[in-house]
């Protein structure tokens, strides 16, 4: 029993180690991107965002994106149907797309995103799609443009920080939680990319046959970053396109809504999933080891446990300096929350479990009035 106390101590140990290896490359990249997207080619582009009824901050932020600072863009707007759109929300230079009830076998959005592709004005080089709970600052749209610039780089994308204007524990930990996933986020393949912040080159999305990757599915973005990947090129990461969601939630909507992703994950992408149950578990194993043995007078393992321990709490702090670097529009809540964002880190690492943990058992999710059946797809 002690032996595997000690075990999983040094797994965590090693886990720690490797976490924390390439912030300074990432800070450099972060460094770069944020200066070189003003001067990047700014191709034709079209951003569509689906609308599904309505929801806290709705207004701002459709009105971020009508205001890009973007020399040809297009807003789209689409839903599936009038009941879901509130038209006095949307700004008025936005173009309205009523999708319809498209394929029954494909989820609403990406059905939503069929129809509005299928519209975009003749010439529109550029697809970029947002999600309609965000802000977006005025050089979004840029900093897509200039990671796919990037060489050999088939999609861009952003991801998004929880910045919650009326925090509560809830809340707070739910940007605990996500912003695990931003940290990863850098350099050279990133894992998928985000659809809330995604943008294709038009000839591109028809050449990997994205459509046909789409058909059947619930995720418009694991499914787009599958095509990507499988054609051999790179999801480039934009530090400029990172997203704040301003909302808050409860505790049993933290709860369902982070097993609801990681359930997606699980189906979509199972070696990230896999990769979150095991690394999480020892975490949270070596916290209860680290603390038993001390307890029991190891002066070694409460050495482990506080070295665990700072090199997450490093971590979190160097992915709050990065975002509020590519975010400054938002210091003022990194200034006001980031020690209470910092303190909830171990419990965001037990969060990760039980979002993980919860994932592998069933095979629906419940999104939007919607109750959907997960399924592998083969490539198309």
């Amino acid at each position: 029993m002690l032996g595997l106390l000690w075990i999983v101590l040094g797994l965590a140990f090693l886990l720690s180690l490797l976490s924390v290896r390439g912030e300074a490359a990432r800070e450099r990249y972060y460094r770069e991107m944020l200066a070189r997207q003003q001067n990047a080619p700014a191709p034709k582009a079209a951003v569509i965002v689906p609308v599904k009824g309505l929801e806290e901050g709705l207004r701002e932020n459709l009105a971020s994106l009508a205001s890009l600072d973007y020399p040809d863009y297009e807003l789209i707007v689409v839903a599936r149907s009038q009941s879901d759109l509130p038209g006095w929300l949307v700004p008025p230079q936005a173009r309205v797309i009523l999708a319809g009830p498209g394929d029954p076998d494909t989820s609403e959005k990406i059905n939503n995103l069929l129809a509005a592709v299928a519209q975009v004005k003749p010439g529109t080089e550029l697809l970029a799609f947002a999600d309609s709970d965000g802000q977006v600052a005025p050089g979004w749209l840029r900093a897509l443009a200039s990671a796919l610039a990037e060489p050999d780089a088939g999609a861009a994308t952003g991801y998004r920080w929880h910045l919650p204007q009326r925090p509560n524990f809830w809340s707070l930990l739910r940007s605990v939680w996500n912003a695990v996933i931003a940290g990863n986020m850098g350099p050279g393949q990133n894992q998928f990319a985000w659809g809330g912040a995604m943008a294709i080159r038009v000839e591109s999305f028809h050449s990997l046959q994205v459509p046909a990757w789409w058909k059947g599915a619930i995720s418009d973005d694991y499914r787009l970053s599958q095509a990507v990947r499988a054609a051999g090129l790179r999801i480039a990461f934009a530090p400029g396109a990172l997203v704040a969601s301003v909302d808050s939630t409860s505790g049993r909507e933290f709860l369902a809504w982070s097993r609801r992703q990681m359930m997606i994950t699980r189906f979509y992408a199972p070696r990230l999933w896999a990769v979150a149950l095991t690394a999480h578990a020892i975490y949270c194993g070596a916290m209860v080891a680290g603390a038993w043995l001390a307890a029991n007078g190891s002066f070694a393992a409460a050495g482990l446990l506080a070295f665990n321990l700072g090199a997450g709490w490093w971590k979190a702090a160097r992915r709050l300096a990065l975002a509020r670097l590519a975010m400054p529009e938002w210091r003022t809540w990194f200034d006001r929350y980031s020690k209470l964002h910092l303190a909830l880190v171990p419990a965001g690492t037990w969060a990760w479990l039980w979002s993980a943990l919860s994932a592998g058992f069933g095979h629906t999710i419940h999104w939007r009035g919607y109750r959907l059946t997960l399924r592998r797809l083969p490539s198309p």
